[in-house]
């Protein structure tokens, strides 16, 4: 018992978190949220505010980048860190694949840039599953509240993994 003790308390002998625990990790903490709504259909209400809080921004606006970036803050992650869609696709964090826990980017050609963001829960075929804040059934990015979606590949502009080699651990 002492020696178990001691390993605790040093820390130096705890494995760290697997790349397939960190993924699933993040997926849970997203999987909690599922059914959240907004207050009064206006980008707003407790938890919609404590996502865009997450990033300094204030009930009102769009929140589907700081319900990604307050995932990630609540799993231990430093970054990403915005409420602006397109910044959560920097060039050092772009996937070729929809890993869980990676983040799915979808373009609209009328904003001309990435303007609503997801996160990849798994991929069967040319199919992704998701979980979006901000959203709704039909899939829009001015909706009501979190949901699963499924998404086909094609929709999907690009990916970041904010969980790589290259990111910061928890």
């Amino acid at each position: 018992m002492g020696i178990f003790c001691a390993t605790i308390v040093s820390g130096s002998n705890l494995p760290e978190r697997s790349m397939l625990e960190k993924r699933a990790a993040i997926i849970r903490r997203a999987t909690i949220e599922l059914g959240v709504r907004e207050r009064t259909g206006r980008n707003d209400g407790k938890k919609v505010e404590m996502y865009l809080a997450s990033v300094g921004l204030k009930a009102g606006n769009p929140y589907c980048a700081a319900f990604i970036s307050w995932l990630y803050k609540m799993e231990g992650y430093a970054k990403p860190r915005s409420g602006w869609s397109p910044d959560l696709f920097p060039n050092a964090r772009l996937a070729r694949s929809a890993l869980p826990g990676n983040v799915l980017g979808i373009y609209f050609p009328e904003k001309k840039r990435i303007a609503h963001v997801g996160l990849i829960i798994k991929q069967e075929g040319d199919w992704v599953s998701s979980i979006e804040a901000n959203t709704n059934v039909a899939g829009s990015r001015e909706g009501d509240g979190v949901y699963k979606k499924l998404r086909h590949i094609r929709t999907i502009y690009k990916i970041a993994d904010w969980l790589n080699e290259k990111g910061e651990t928890p």
